[in-house]
């Protein structure tokens, strides 16, 4: 009897120091807020933008391509008065410093179209570079809410095991009550005592995974300590803004995996057009403005001028043209074949993630119902053993169903939700 009234007075300081409740310090964040973080401080968001960067730049370089080329050049020598030539063998007199400058560009007026085809492979390298990183901004995204998603529904895994505790303490009352009017054995006090041991247990373990899952949620947003997360008000099922039909056509076509590999292929075959510009000729035309003089000075000197028109064509150069259009045409098929893989794959991730979506409202459904059957068995159970028709053990066989049909229904939830993120990750849009 003691120690029936012992854990009663312990309760409330068992379930404060389990319930995983914020203490001083700890930081709470809503899903915006870890999202946002997350972003930020991810190495993968951070080598997605280096690519754009490095995709505009060579944008840039394409653009240039258009664009004449400019050089200027300077120089100034100085020497002694006497020196000797070599032309005479002989030590001569005279100045012999020199100063000159000069200006040159040169202009391509055709290199085959190979420029054309470069801007078209650079315009598809940076597109393909945008689709990837919005491919990576919803996968970061997506891993942020699972961390978060994954610490909620530990602290209500935790509720469960704390009611669980508050079971097994009822239980051992109604024993308590049983034994002093003479219809509870010795046994059914063991049985209790057993189940409170138990569900303590599984209680501390919660109560690990909490702290663990508030952890992952700190790493994945920067932090090297249990972050705590910001229940969202609305986490029950609701209509996705699509239909299914829409669903598998936005990710078969729209998302941004698939997107990210059409644009590859556009820039394989403007890659071919490229090899293939060797085959034509090309024309450039150059110009140059010199100046030079003996005297430090802008005064004097003598100028000279030139323009030039040039044109080449490589009859024959070893098959280096061909072996280059060949090359070509390969990384042009294989990328092609990427693409129609990166379709299928996209569909079919898109269809399994909408059968699971579909299959987890009905388990919601289906827990929702376990959860009210076992409690109302519960209660019928204890009430057949007060007037001794029950034993202890169909107490706790009912006890137990309660608690897992209270942990499956919880689970079944949040499944939920992480299968509508990952959907999203999928298509690359919120629903």
């Amino acid at each position: 009897m003691m120690g029936s009234r012992w854990m009663r007075a312990a309760m409330p300081a068992l379930l404060m120091t389990f319930a995983g409740a914020p203490l001083k310090g700890q930081e709470v964040v809503t899903l915006e807020e870890a999202v946002a973080r997350a972003l930020v401080r991810s190495p993968q968001m951070a080598q997605a933008d280096q690519s754009v960067g490095n995709a505009q730049a060579g944008q840039r370089q394409a653009w240039g391509g258009f664009l004449p080329s400019l050089s200027a050049s300077s120089s100034a020598s100085k020497r002694s008065t006497s020196r000797f030539d070599p032309t005479t063998d002989r030590i001569v007199d005279g100045s012999s410093n020199s100063y000159s400058a000069g200006l040159s560009a040169s202009y391509t007026l055709f290199a085959g179209g190979r420029r054309f085809a470069e801007m078209d492979r650079a315009g598809a390298d940076y597109r393909g570079a945008e689709a990837r990183r919005e491919n990576q901004r919803f996968l970061v995204r997506y891993q942020t809410q699972v961390a978060f998603f994954l610490a909620v529904r530990q602290e209500d895994l935790l509720a469960v095991a704390e009611r669980r505790v508050e079971q097994a303490l009822e239980s051992l009352e109604m024993v308590r009550t049983q034994t002093q009017v003479g219809t509870a054995t010795r046994s059914d006090s063991l049985r209790a005592r057993l189940e409170w041991v138990n569900s303590q247990q599984a209680l501390n373990q919660a109560e690990n995974s909490l702290r663990g899952a508030r952890f992952a949620l700190g790493r994945q947003i920067g932090e090297g300590r249990p972050v705590i997360p910001r229940r969202p008000e609305a986490l029950d099922p609701r209509p996705l803004a699509l239909t299914d039909e829409e669903l598998m056509i936005l990710a078969v076509e729209e998302s941004p995996a698939v997107r990210a590999a059409a644009e590859a292929s556009l820039a394989a075959a403007a890659s071919v057009s490229s090899a293939k510009a060797a085959y034509l000729p090309s024309f450039s035309v150059s110009s140059g403005y010199d100046w030079a003089n003996q005297q430090f000075g802008i005064d004097g000197g003598s100028t000279s001028w030139s323009l030039s028109l040039r044109a080449s064509y490589p009859i024959f150069n070893g098959f280096q043209r061909e072996a280059s259009v060949d090359r070509a045409h390969f990384a042009h098929r294989l990328v092609e074949l990427q693409e129609d893989d990166t379709r299928l794959a996209a569909g079919q991730e898109a269809d399994a993630a909408l059968q699971n979506l579909r299959m987890l409202e009905r388990a919601i459904a289906i827990a929702e119902e376990a959860s009210g059957l076992a409690e109302e068995d519960l209660r019928l159970v204890r009430e057949r053993y007060r007037v001794g028709v029950a034993t202890i053990l169909d107490v706790l066989t009912s006890q137990i169903a309660l608690d897992q049909a209270g942990a499956n229904l919880v689970i079944a939830r949040y499944d939920y939700v992480l299968a509508r993120v990952e959907l999203e990750s999928i298509v690359g849009r919120e629903l």
